[in-house]
Parts: structure tokens; C-alpha cells; sequence
């Protein structure tokens, strides 16, 4: 059991891997990985506001697919189903509680916080999409504390820009 990328066997392929699944090395926070993930999520949808939602969603499927990849094989390797080092899961939540909405501090604020909480309660079904297998149900779940909290987030704007001034 290994949770770290170097160590004898280890080719390129595993280094990225870990590179990859812990978020640039954010799941190896020593408190709150999933955290520290979510704020490395946050960091690297900037680059994104001014993206196209088409390509905004493109990137997050791109990612969302390496991180099946990488997240497995940290898993694998680890021997433990879901480490707390991997953490892609939560930056590819976090790009998709941005989505569709107007980019902004207290937007982001929102989404963070309502992500995280998302991410803990795991309402229905995302609690038991964790038992897919490998990187599927390190991923799964998170997608869906990302979609759970932008829809909380579409109904908050929706309701504020519809507010009398």
C-alpha cells in the first residue's frame, strides 16, 4: 500500500497519475484535503470565466475522464477504495457549481461553501454512486455534489435577480 507517486515501479505514467489525482498535491493537505481540493478547483475555473459554457463543460468532461483514470489508479495502488489524497474529484465538482452562472466573489463563495456541504451530506443518489468501481465512484458522487449545488445556486440567482430593487 503506497500513497506516494515514487518508489521503485513507478514509471511516468503513476507520477502523473498522482499529480493529477491529488490536485497538484493538494490531497496531501494535512487537514481537509477534500478541502483544499475544492480551493484548488475554485483557483483553476478562473482561467475559465471567460470560456464558452460548451467548452467550460468540455473541460470539465475532460478532466472528469482522467480523473476515472488517475483516481483508480491512485486507488489501486493504494489499496484503499476512495483515498482522501485524491482530490480531482473535487476540482471537477467545483468547475461544475460554477456552470451557468455569473462569475463573481459572492458566486463563488456560494459555491464553494455549497459544494462542500454537498460533497458531506452526499444526498440521494450521490452516496450510492461511491460504490461504482475504481475511479467511477471516486468521481460519481462529486459530480453530483457539483450539480446539487448549482442547481441551489440557479434557483438563489434566479430568486435575488428577481427581487425588487
Amino acid at each position: 500500500m503506497s500513497l506516494s507517486p515514487s518508489g521503485p515501479g513507478r514509471g511516468l505514467w503513476s507520477r502523473l497519475a498522482y499529480v493529477v489525482a491529488t490536485g497538484f498535491g493538494s490531497g496531501y493537505s494535512p487537514l481537509a484535503p477534500g478541502t483544499a481540493g475544492s480551493a484548488v478547483g475554485l483557483l483553476l475555473f478562473l482561467p475559465q470565466i471567460r470560456l464558452s459554457a460548451a467548452a467550460q463543460i468540455g473541460l470539465a468532461a475532460l478532466v472528469f475522464l482522467v480523473g476515472v483514470a488517475a483516481g483508480g489508479h491512485v486507488a489501486a495502488r493504494s489499496g484503499i477504495k476512495d483515498p482522501g489524497i485524491v482530490v480531482v474529484d473535487e476540482i471537477v465538482g467545483m468547475w461544475i457549481s460554477l456552470l451557468f452562472l455569473p462569475f463573481g466573489p459572492a458566486t463563488a463563495f456560494l459555491a464553494f461553501f455549497l459544494f462542500r456541504l454537498m460533497d458531506v451530506l452526499k444526498p440521494y443518489p450521490a452516496r450510492d454512486l461511491e460504490a461504482l468501481p475504481g475511479g467511477w465512484g471516486i468521481m460519481v458522487d462529486d459530480v453530483f455534489a457539483g450539480i446539487y449545488a448549482n442547481l441551489v445556486l440557479q434557483v438563489l440567482w434566479r430568486a435575488w435577480r428577481g427581487a425588487p430593487a
